[in-house]
């Protein structure tokens, strides 16, 4: 696998092994925090990231592209109008070609029993906002390296 790095100036090609974590699906409706969200992912982690307003949209997405650009992860909003976070996990879960992509939920809902719940769900992890732009991608890649 290529990934093309850019910095500055200059194109950087480098071979990406396939155990690491550089491909990202970020739902998330509030167009602020996914800025934010997506500029720490790209610009801090440097991650591809594909990104979705809607929890409908990312289900559209991610059966229309092609596999090489299939998301490693899913970084998902639990609070949305229309699917929200639960409802997209579980119907993620019932396709077979997406059902084992990880999830991680992203919420602002940080109580011990909310979170337990959450958790029950099988998601790979849980990131509560407010988050730390300068930290989100070492979140990111600790939850990746303890999948």
């Amino acid at each position: 696998r290529k990934l093309l790095l850019f910095k500055p100036g200059w194109p950087v090609e480098r071979t990406m092994p396939a155990d690491v974590l550089h491909r990202l699906m970020l739902v998330e409706d509030d167009d602020d925090v996914r800025a934010v969200a997506c500029m720490a992912l790209e610009a801090v982690g440097g991650f591809a990231v594909e990104q979705c307003s809607s929890g409908a949209e990312a289900l559209q997405r991610i059966v229309t592209l092609e596999p090489a650009l299939r998301p490693q992860l899913i970084l998902l909003d639990v609070m949305m109008p229309g699917l929200d976070g639960r409802e997209v996990l579980q119907a993620l879960r019932k396709m077979p070609a997406h059902a084992d992509i990880p999830v991680v939920f992203f919420t602002a809902k940080a109580q011990h029993e909310e979170l337990r719940a959450l958790s029950a769900l099988g998601v790979a992890g849980i990131l509560c906002k407010p988050f730390d732009p300068m930290t989100l991608s070492d979140q990111v890649r600790d939850i990746w390296r303890n999948l």
